[in-house]
C-alpha cells in the first residue's frame, strides 16, 4: 500500500498530465483552424480525438483517487492556449511553425507520461501506469509522423512565405 505522500504525488502528476492534455486540445483547435493543407488538418483532427481520449482516461484516474482537476492548472492552460491561438492567427509560415510547436509539445507529453508511468508503478497503481503507456504510445506515433514530414513542412512554410522552393 502506497504512503499518502506517494499517492498525493501520483495525483499531482495525473492532474498535471490532464492539464497538459487540456492545453494541447486548445492548441490543436488553433492549429486546425490555421492549417490550410487538408491532409495535415485531417491528421490534426485525428490527434485531437486521441487527445480527448487521453484527457478522459486521466480524468477517470483522478476520480479513482477521489480527486478532481486543479482549477489553477486548468486556468493557466487556458491562458497559454489562448495566447498561442492569437499568435497562430497572425504569424506567417503556419505549417512549419505548427509542426515545430507540435513536435516539441509531443515530446513534452512523452516525457510527462514516462514520469507518470514510473510514479504510478512506485505507488502500486498499475491502471494509471497503463493509461500513461497508452497515451504515450499515441504521442510517440504523432511525433514520428511529424518527424517523417519535415521536408513537406519546410516546403509548405516556404510557400506560405512566398519563397520559391
Amino acid at each position: 500500500m502506497a504512503s499518502q505522500q506517494l499517492t498525493d504525488q501520483l495525483v499531482k502528476h495525473i492532474d498535471e498530465a490532464l492539464g497538459m492534455e487540456q492545453n494541447v486540445l486548445r492548441m490543436l483547435d488553433g492549429m486546425i483552424e490555421t492549417t490550410e493543407d487538408e491532409e495535415i488538418r485531417n491528421e490534426l483532427r485525428h490527434h485531437k480525438l486521441e487527445t480527448e481520449q487521453h484527457a478522459e482516461r486521466l480524468e477517470k484516474r483522478l476520480a479513482a483517487h477521489d480527486a478532481s482537476p486543479s482549477t489553477v492548472r486548468e486556468a493557466t492552460g487556458i491562458m497559454g492556449g489562448l495566447m498561442k491561438g492569437v499568435v497562430d492567427m497572425v504569424r506567417q509560415e503556419k505549417a512549419g511553425r505548427n509542426a515545430r510547436d507540435g513536435y516539441a509539445t509531443e515530446h513534452l507529453e512523452i516525457a510527462s507520461y514516462q514520469l507518470l508511468e514510473r510514479v504510478a508503478q512506485k505507488a502500486g497503481d498499475e491502471e494509471t501506469a497503463e493509461v500513461a503507456r497508452k497515451n504515450r504510445k499515441d504521442e510517440e506515433a504523432i511525433a514520428k509522423k511529424i518527424e517523417a514530414n519535415w521536408d513537406r513542412f519546410a516546403e509548405l512554410s516556404l510557400q506560405e512565405a512566398g519563397v520559391p522552393a
